[in-house]
């Protein structure tokens, strides 16, 4: 297309909202001019299903629950009145708990005030809090925000570390709907060790947010943390920003929760219209299905040209992907459907992959995320009426221009300024966009059956563990290879298991096991030489 061609159809498909302070230009993704009249049945069809999903429709079927997490910017909307009163309770809670955590109504043992905050959570419950700690945190915040999110030991103690003589002011926060998530239940073992040692008491440090009933609801009550907040069973992890796991701890960090939820609301209210060119999520949905389907364009590369949203890519990996990737459609047809997303920020991306997406394999599109306000107050001039922000917009246009030039796509979402309503409004645009698309390929957005298949496995590792660490004990001193091992504890299938954890208790010194012999995996033998 000529420039005149092109300015048209910018003029033609761009979505722009006052209300929201945030606009959608989809004209560089290659529908045709009648993709839309094809789409509505399509379109209406996920629309109604995304209406019956917010009056209360069971939508998960592995664990037979609602999927609710529209609710908890609007209560109103709740099916039952109970469900209604609990989230105005919680969110009244919530920041009644962090006022007198500000005051010092509720402080340390050791006097003075809670200075920090570790958050211990895995996936949705600590990727939002991240993303939202990243976008939004003040200078003068009242509380810096730690994370331990994995099970990985030097990740903890660098955490500790971090925090170092400050600990005695430290809050915890542990974050596990269950109460058995095992990376959870590990950081907070070792951030009790880690206040033990320190001749803290942790219980006096510690908050939760959980399922009600759990077991460690039970755990925090006989000892008496300092406050239990809910998961809700129809609030799913990866869209559990708005509930206790996110707002709980962007209220510790003074963050206006209140503008989180009014703008996620003020989106969710957009993304009901079900006339498509007024709904930016529906115009989302749509170009995803059309690069999916229509030309297998199975990446989206999210680009955001501000610093402070740079955790958004790494927040939608797990919306989208846990969401989108799913083997059987709702049909049981094998389909294998999903949507890879990677991202960084720009323009640090032109100085690593934008070359791969300019002249590289065509397997993506791009998401372009442009914030108009470069900063608080006024800026300098790196040349003559030039500022950063100038060349900021610039590598941007750049970008997008080099993309089209090979026919690369791409759509750029536009908000005014990074604040906590335009942070809600972008989580709630993504949760309502993943929805509808899921729909238009008949998956079920809401379940997660390859994640727990993961957790198996991992137990299944550890349930070995225990029957090595036996044989080795009950042959002390005697040198075995992994096979040997493997085919005493009658597991023979296992044997690249068995030598994988003979390897890991050997660099760590655990269980006394020494390796007798080097050699290939199939050769090196290994034995127990001491309780």
């Amino acid at each position: 297309m000529n420039s005149s061609e092109l300015w048209h159809r910018y003029c033609q498909h761009h979505y722009t909202s006052e209300k929201l302070g945030l606009s959608l230009d989809i004209s560089r993704m290659n529908f045709d001019d009648g993709f839309f009249n094809i789409t509505a049945s399509a379109i209406a069809r996920a629309f109604c299903q995304m209406d019956e999903l917010e009056q209360g429709a069971v939508a998960n079927p592995d664990e037979k629950r609602m999927v609710g997490h529209y609710w908890l910017r609007q209560p109103s909307l709740a099916p039952d009145p109970g469900i209604s009163k609990e989230i105005h309770n919680c969110v009244v809670r919530i920041k009644n708990f962090a006022a007198d955590i500000h005051s010092g109504g509720i402080a340390p043992p050791s006097g003075g005030k809670f200075k920090n905050l570790l958050l211990i959570g895995v996936g949705g419950s600590a990727l939002g809090p991240q993303f939202i700690d990243d976008a939004l945190r003040h200078h003068n915040a009242p509380m810096k925000l730690y994370f331990c999110d994995n099970t990985d030991p030097d990740g903890f103690d660098q955490a500790i570390t971090q925090i170092g003589s400050e600990l005695p002011h430290t809050l915890v926060a542990v974050i596990s709907k269950s109460g058995g998530t095992k990376e959870t239940r590990n950081g907070m073992l070792e951030a009790m060790h880690a206040y033990e040692a320190a001749g803290l008491e942790f219980s006096k440090h510690a908050i939760l947010t959980t399922g009600v009933e759990s077991p460690l609801e039970q755990m925090a009550k006989e000892q008496k943390w300092l406050a239990i907040f809910p998961m809700w069973d129809w609030v799913g992890g990866r869209t559990s920003q708005m509930s206790a796991v996110g707002l709980l701890p962007a209220a510790l960090q003074g963050i206006d929760i209140d503008e989180l939820l009014a703008g996620a609301a003020a989106m969710d209210t957009a993304t009901r219209e079900h006339d498509v060119r007024k709904n930016p999520a529906a115009l989302m949905a749509l170009m995803w299905y059309d690069a999916a389907k229509n030309r297998g364009l199975r990446c989206m590369a999210v680009i955001p040209y501000k610093d402070r949203l740079v955790y958004l890519s790494r927040y939608l990996q797990q919306l989208v992907m846990e969401s989108l990737g799913k083997e059987l459609d709702l049909s049981g047809n094998t389909v294998h459907e999903g949507l890879t997303v990677y991202g960084n920020k720009g323009s640090s991306d032109q100085h690593a992959y934008v070359q791969q997406l300019r002249e590289g394999h065509h397997d993506f599109f791009v998401t372009l995320i442009e914030v108009l306000n470069d900063r608080d107050g006024e800026s300098i001039e790196v040349e003559p009426n030039v500022t950063s922000g100038d060349y900021l917009l610039g590598f941007l246009l750049g970008t997008r221009d080099a993309l089209y030039q090979k026919n690369r796509e791409s759509m750029t979402v536009t908000v005014n300024e990074v604040t906590p309503r335009s942070v809600g409004a972008l989580i709630a645009l993504f949760e309502r966009t993943v929805g509808l698309f899921a729909s238009l390929v008949n998956i079920n957005a809401y379940h997660q059956p390859g994640v727990e298949a993961g957790k198996r496995a991992a137990g299944e590792v550890i349930a070995l563990q225990e029957k090595i660490v036996k044989i080795l004990s009950d042959n002390r001193n005697r040198e075995m290879t992994a096979e040997q091992i493997a085919a005493v504890a009658g597991l023979p299938e296992r044997v690249e298991w068995t030598y994988i954890l003979l390897r890991h208790w050997v660099a760590n010194g655990r269980f006394g096991v020494k390796q007798a012999s080097d050699g290939s995996p199939e050769t090196a033998s290994f034995l127990a030489v001491k309780d």
